[in-house]
């Protein structure tokens, strides 16, 4: 009885995990409903905010021809997924005097948004 109760416990566990686990075609999707706005995936398509190709493992404020707020050009800051998440949840937090308005309240859109980024090379 305890084995099987360990064993459907594990089972649990597991199908959460998997369930909450980032998903880069849906970020693709909550990327173009929520960002695809303000930023493109082609450099060559000019909007608001910087493009993203590329973004992960990118300096922040690093992009030639893009505008950044002082606050962005003075952070330091390297896009990987940790600070992507932080920077997504609440921009205006995260870096005081960012230009970025919106954020991405739903910590599973943010890991789906931040894993279609990654894909982006």
């Amino acid at each position: 009885m305890l084995r099987t109760t360990l064993a459907c416990i594990a089972a649990l566990i597991l199908s959460t995990e998997l369930a909450s686990a980032a998903d880069a075609v849906r970020g693709e999707q909550r990327f173009k409903a929520m960002c695809a706005t303000c930023h493109a995936v082609d450099p060559a398509q000019k909007k608001m905010g910087p493009h993203v190709k590329g973004i992960v493992g990118r300096k922040a404020a690093s992009l030639a021809g893009a505008s950044y707020s002082p606050a962005m050009k003075a952070s330091g800051w390297t896009w990987d997924a940790a600070k992507l998440d932080q920077y997504l949840a609440d921009p205006k937090k995260a870096l005081p005097g960012t230009s970025m308005l919106i954020g991405v309240s739903n910590a599973q859109d943010r890991a789906d948004i931040i894993a279609y980024l990654a894909t982006l090379k």
